[in-house]
């Protein structure tokens, strides 16, 4: 402001101008506005800051006075303050995770809530320093400026002792129109004078870009500006208003001026090509969270290597697996190996030691020497070969993996594909196609089952490559000569076989395990299990991969053992057959997962013959997942008495790149006891450990997976970047370094190389070990006694903002909310899709058949509260598909991998969804930057450059203020009703009808008017409440409560209307009261008598203290009968009018803050939509506490002159035809209502449309029927009302859904019949809170 000639005063703007101001900035620099367009709109903002200099005293400019700050500027300064972030209450543990989460469910109303936040917009986020004041050097020269050559001096700046630093930049950042003014010579041609002081130098470069106020203060800057040649000027308002031209021709001061704005737009950069608008710029959109400074962080110091007990020393191992298989095959031929059973439980069929050895033998020959193409060998040692066989066949899988082991194939065991487009099934062909499978071995039973071509061959399947099958049965095989032995007998460096794993992504690869790894994976297992020989092992698990295949298949065959196995069709129907079998074959070990143990419990009832004596180990293999403890505890507590031994439970970990990690010893076998931790889940999302020793709901019980395997080295290494050992209190990833892991992914040499040959490194950069490690996938850490403890896989991990959380431990949640009543055999699969450069939890069920859709959505609700209470997370999307959907995995859980993809392929069909992004999206994009790929907004402009049209809906146009005198004179809604109560002071406005439909209370224009002078009077004398302070209005629905309303606003107070608390259920409904009261900050609560004593009973003060109420006045009997002697006008439309407190379907209460604009624009666009004239009656039946339902029940009325019928929805318990009734006896042609009042009268009138139509019920004359939807559309529900009262006249298309939202509660309304089809989505643009999210559909 120094080229005006006066001083600035130091006000700080609020963050809104701010911001408006560096958006004008950056499209004038852009070239989306003139240079004259920008000034006025930049001279529009900041005119109620700015003092007016036009016809001011001189003296005062020359003495530098700096006026004292308006009202309204200290008004909004005040309501600017940063509040205090909101707290939450501590959380209360349980021992079991059920109990946990109802817990929290039960106490979830107790949280402390957000403060009420004006909604800010998506698109616009300051980072400025809110005692950092605005650049108002340029405003436009139309407004008559009176500017001085003569004060141009050194006086003002050099009177001024305490020049504001920012006053520099203000001259620093002049735009280029003033920056010429400021350096104006006299018309004679002489410079003016400089300006002296700090600012003496401070100039800008005439084309410079504008400034811009979002950054911060900029350091005081003496460079030299050059004159320029081409043009000078002076000040306008001189004696002498004219520019020289470089020849000293004088022209006209306009036209010099838009000569300058030429110059500037011809100085911008031109419009890039096409193809660039597609393209954002490398810039970072995305809010990036700094991290927590109080959240834990590790303190412990460095862990130390952990080396596994040495592999016995002086134990005649043999050479190779095949080796002992001879032996055992020659020398115990009748030995058992391995009993199948059938579905019903019976065993088919036992395979002996002896049969094993032959077979294989003559599967071995028969591959090597009968397979021919062309004349030559179809399969050259070192081939790899598809091992497809059903889960209720492992004696010939048992065959055909040592047959290629024999024969120095590589076996490579998959699932029986069922389908052509099975899930999951293109990933396992990428698999067979990169190791170059031409051959897949089966039985004639399951190729029988494989989908047929046309040919009678059996099908390809998608994304397989072409391949041979040959069936295995006996008479399919050739019995080689007598002479004729396998080549390799010992255990080299060659592949074994091929496991494959599917990626968290859905991607398939191959686990490489050499011949010399697997010898080694089972003596190290042979050693931590004790296993000996001729024991019995009983399976249940899938023989094909995991510990099923390292346990079942390899390590028994080396310990000469005999294996029962437990088919899963078996244990779907008798989930107690592995315990009969255990108990019949007195198996001294036993191989399951907590899911087995878990259907074992719900099936023990009755079976009281069993015994688990015989039991030394009962190896739980699923013991990585930290919920399998619940599983073991309940097992064990119902079996011990039935001879299980608490020591007996071993649960192990294991990963298909390093096999298995950590297995629990029992005592005989020197294992330590086992231990367990209580940890806190909220350390666990910072990645530390903190043992959580006080009684909180968000703690994560872990036990132990036992002790690394002999041999091995085990390290925990940083999930994220460099692999650094972590601390002891630090959750990291496994690592394993021994010579009884997998080596690679086939084919797959990038990845190998970080997985498979990870060098873990101290602090200090130091390697730990000159031996290369594996990670496992698995999070962890190293507890006493050198035990092992997993509390997640890497898989299952998603990081949301800079928290980690494990999907497991959000399926226990949702599990917890009473599972067995909504969702279809507990199928619930969670994972994070990437929305905005961040994971976002997706959770989808499977709904029961005969779970009703209402109650399925409390169930969604209720598990997104108890997400955001146990995780403190929420939930971006929860979905419930029909039952038997969600793709399958191969032993009947749910394919995670195939279900993310149809989710992100819009496939899953769901029958109910609940989205929250609003919940879980908290880096929404700053202001206009771009992002670092192509998104939404490059594609949107560069379609519109393209020429290509972009569908669209759109609100009729609203006039703006400042283009209606008759809107800017009403432009607050108390000088509407003062109006109205001066030119119609009878007319009525509201009519409130009890459960009888009598009329029990009515207002006038001039009766409100009269009630809200008295309220505003009593505000002000008894309550002592001054202008902007915030009053509770806690109301039954009815007249009191517009009243009150207006009261408020009429002496300036600010009203939050809140919902009264219910008589029967003070506990529940009081605390939501009190807290609405004390996050709204009321000073004041306006009450009735009846409500007023029930805030302070004896059952009040048991749920709330009722010593901490503010100020309650009853507006019955503490109200003066006399007037304001001045009723309160904003100063600014953007003061705050009211507030507007909600609560969303998670539970979580929020404000929102409307502006007098908001609110009048409002009311106009309903109005107009609506067609709400005074001739007009409108039946209102909804809450009138918040939303659109509070804006019916008490604005637009006034606002637009009409009736309403105001029918309280709670009355319709005693009455559940009063709505209809009045709807009918009032001949309304607009009717609001919510979905709960539909309801009723559909479940409750549904039998007596005869009755109602001989009391003369008749509701044709309505024309519009809206729905206000609170949570979701409910198309059925709404179908079913207008099939059921058609008869009494309701037109077809009468009924409509209104949409909105938190910040605008009106989106979309139906209109005049004819307007537009029902249902149009309308956009009213003006009817927005100030700073509201503008949302985009």
């Amino acid at each position: 402001m120094a080229d005006r000639g006066c001083p600035l005063e130091a006000v700080p703007l609020p963050a809104e101008v701010r911001e408006s101001l560096a958006e004008l900035e950056l499209e004038l620099s852009e070239g989306d506005i003139t240079q004259k367009g920008y000034e006025k709109k930049r001279a529009k903002l900041l005119a109620r800051y700015i003092p007016l200099l036009q016809g001011a005293d001189p003296s005062l400019q020359a003495e530098n006075r700096v006026p004292a700050p308006t009202q309204t500027t200290a008004a909004v300064s005040k309501q600017r303050k940063p509040r205090p972030p909101s707290s939450r209450d501590e959380r209360f543990r349980s021992d079991v995770h059920t109990e946990a989460v109802q817990a929290a469910l039960a106490r979830y109303k107790e949280r402390k809530v957000p403060m009420p936040s004006r909604r800010r917009s998506a698109l616009t986020h300051s980072s400025v320093d809110t005692s950092t004041p605005p650049d108002t050097s340029s405003a436009s020269e139309d407004e008559g400026s009176f500017r001085r050559p003569t004060r141009l001096t050194s006086t003002p700046l050099q009177s001024h002792s305490n020049t504001e630093p920012w006053l520099d930049r203000v001259v620093q950042g002049s735009s280029a129109s003033s920056s010429a003014s400021s350096t104006s010579s006299h018309p004679g041609g002489r410079p003016a004078a400089t300006l002296a002081g700090p600012t003496a130098h401070a100039h800008v470069d005439v084309h410079s870009a504008p400034p811009d106020v979002t950054t911060g203060l900029m350091e005081l800057s003496h460079r030299e500006r050059p004159q320029l040649a081409s043009v000078r000027g002076v000040a306008r308002g001189c004696s002498g208003s004219v520019l020289e031209t470089a020849g000293g021709v004088p022209v006209s001061s306009r036209v010099s001026s838009k000569i300058q704005q030429l110059l500037n737009t011809l100085k911008r950069p031109k419009r890039p090509p096409l193809k660039e608008f597609f393209v954002d710029d490398l810039e970072e959109l995305l809010e990036v969270q700094q991290p927590d400074p109080n959240q834990p962080k590790p303190e412990g110091s460095q862990m130390v290597l952990l080396k596994g007990e040495p592999l016995a020393v002086g134990v005649p191992w043999p050479p190779s697996l095949l080796a002992v298989l001879q032996r055992w095959g020659t020398t115990q031929p009748k030995a058992p190996c391995l009993t199948a059973l059938d579905a019903a439980g019976k065993a088919v069929y036992t395979l002996t030691y002896g049969k094993l050895w032959s077979r294989s033998l003559k599967l071995a020959y028969t591959l090597l020497n009968k397979l021919t193409s062309k004349n030559e060998p179809l399969l050259k040692p070192g081939d790899r070969v598809a091992l497809v066989f059903p889960n209720s066949d492992p004696v010939m899988f048992m065959v055909a993996f040592y047959g290629c082991l024999l024969a120095e194939l590589v076996p490579v065991p998959i699932e029986v594909p069922l389908t052509r487009k099975d899930a999951g099934s293109q990933q396992v062909g990428f698999l067979l196609g990169s190791c170059g499978v031409t051959l897949a071995l089966t039985t004639d039973a399951c190729q029988k089952g494989l989908p047929k071509a046309q040919t009678g061959e059996v099908a390809t399947f998608r994304g397989w490559p072409p391949l041979s099958w040959l069936v295995i049965d006996g008479k399919h095989l050739t019995k080689p000569p007598k002479d004729w032995q396998p080549q390799a007998q010992d255990a080299r460096a060659g592949t074994a076989y091929i496991e494959y794993k599917t990626s968290k992504e859905g991607s398939t690869v191959g686990v490489t395990v050499t011949h010399a790894c697997l010898l080694a994976h089972c003596q190290a297992l042979t050693q931590a299990c004790g296993y000996s020989e001729a024991e019995t092992l009983t399976n249940v698990l899938d023989f094909k991969r995991d510990a099923g295949l390292w346990h079942g298949v390899l390590t028994s065959v080396l310990n000469r053992m005999h294996v029962v196995s437990v088919p899963y069709a078996l244990m779907k129907v008798n989930p107690l057959s592995w315990i009969q079998k255990v108990c019949s074959y007195k198996a001294r070990a036993a191989l399951v997962k907590s899911r087995d143990m878990h259907w074992s419990l719900l099936a023990q009832r009755g079976q009281r013959d069993v015994s688990l004596s015989s039991l030394r180990m009962l190896i739980v293999a699923d013991g990585a997942n930290p919920w399998s403890i619940s599983s073991c505890d309940a097992f064990l507590n119902v079996f011990q008495s039935r001879g299980l031994r608490p020591e007996v439970i071993c649960p192990c970990a294991g990963s298909p790149e390093a096999l298995t990690v950590a297995i629990r010893r029992p005592p005989e076998l020197g294992g330590p006891p086992p231990r367990r931790a209580v940890l806190s889940m909220n350390g666990l999302s910072f990645g530390v450990i903190r043992v959580d020793a006080e009684e909180k709901l968000s703690v994560l019980t872990v036990q132990d997976v036992g002790q690394a395997l002999p041999g091995a080295d085990v390290c925990v290494v940083k999930v994220e970047g460099a692999p650094h050992l972590c601390k002891t209190d630090e959750i990291g990833e496994i690592c394993v370094s021994s010579s009884a892991t997998g080596t690679a992914y086939y084919g797959l040499l990038g990845i190998t190389k970080s997985v498979f040959e990870t060098i873990p490194v101290t602090a200090g950069g130091t390697p730990v070990s000159d031996r290369p490690f594996t990670r496992t996938g698995l999070l962890g850490f190293i507890g006493p006694d050198n035990l092992v403890f997993v509390v997640g896989k890497l898989d299952g991990l998603m990081v949301v903002g800079i928290r980690r959380h494990n999907a497991d431990d959000i399926v226990a949640t949702a599990l917890a909310v009473e599972p067995m009543k909504f969702v279809y055999r507990g199928r619930i699969a969670v994972f994070s899709v990437t929305v905005l450069h961040d994971d976002r939890i997706v959770l989808v069920a499977e709904q029961r058949p005969d779970a009703s859709e209402e109650d399925s959505f409390q169930w969604m609700s209720r598990v997104l509260q108890a997400v955001d209470s146990i995780h403190q997370v929420g939930v971006y999307c929860l979905a419930l598909v029909p039952a038997n959907t969600l793709p399958k995995a191969p032993l009947g859980g749910i394919h995670i991998s195939e279900t993310k993809q149809r989710f992100l392929e819009g496939l899953l069909h769901p029958c109910n969804v609940l989205m929250c992004p609003h919940t879980c999206v908290t880096n929404l994009p700053k202001p206009r930057q771009k992002q670092p790929e192509v998104g939404p907004a490059s594609m949107i402009v560069g379609n519109l450059v393209a020429g290509k049209r972009i569908a669209q809906a759109s609100g009729r146009e609203l006039a703006h203020v400042e283009d209606s005198d008759q809107a800017r004179k009403f432009l607050f809604l108390p000088d509407v009703l003062q109006w109205r109560a001066h030119t119609t002071p009878d007319h009525p406005l509201f009519l409130l009808l009890n459960a009888k439909g009598t009329v029990t209370s009515t207002a006038t224009c001039v009766q409100l008017h009269k009630r809200a002078e008295r309220v505003a009077a009593a505000l002000m004398e008894k309550a002592r409440l001054s202008t902007g302070d915030h009053v509770a209005l806690v109301y039954p629905p009815g007249v009191d409560l517009i009243a009150a309303f207006y009261g408020c606003l009429y002496c300036g107070c600010v009203p939050v209307t809140v919902r009264p608390p219910h008589p029967q259920n003070l506990a529940t409904t009081l605390p939501t009261v009190k807290m609405i009261v004390e996050v709204s900050k009321s000073a004041c609560v306006l009450t009735t008598q009846a409500i007023m004593r029930l805030l302070k009973s004896k059952d009040a003060a048991a749920a709330v203290d009722v010593r901490t109420w503010p100020t309650i006045l009853d507006t019955a009997d503490d109200i003066p009968k006399k007037k304001v002697t001045s009723i309160f006008r904003p100063p600014s439309p953007d003061v705050l009018a009211y507030l507007d407190f909600s609560v969303s379907t998670t539970g979580i209460l929020a404000g929102v803050k409307m502006s007098h604009a908001a609110t009048s624009a409002l009311c106009r666009s309903i109005k107009l939509q609506c067609e709400l004239y005074p001739s007009r009656q409108i039946a209102i039946c909804l809450d009138p506490y918040c939303g659109l339902g509070f804006a019916l029940w008490c604005l637009c009325s006034v606002y637009s002159g009409h009736q309403s019928v105001l029918v309280p929805p709670l009355e319709l318990e005693s009455n559940v035809s009063l709505w209809l009734s009045a709807v009918s006896q009032y001949k309304a042609r607009v009717t609001f209502c919510s979905y709960s009042v539909m309801e009723m009268c559909t479940k409750g009138l549904g039998a007596q449309t005869g009755v109602l139509r001989t009391k003369g019920v008749n509701l044709s004359c309505v024309r519009t029927c809206m729905v206000v939807a609170e949570e979701r559309p409910r198309i059925a529900l709404t179908q079913s009302f207008s099939k059921l009262f058609k008869d009494l006249g309701l037109p077809s298309r009468a009924v409509s859904t209104t949409f909105g939202c938190r910040v605008n509660v009106a989106i979309c309304l139906q209109g005049r019949q004819g307007s537009r089809c029902p249902g149009a989505p309308r956009w009213h643009g003006e009817q927005r809170p100030s700073n509201s999210v503008l949302l985009i559909y």
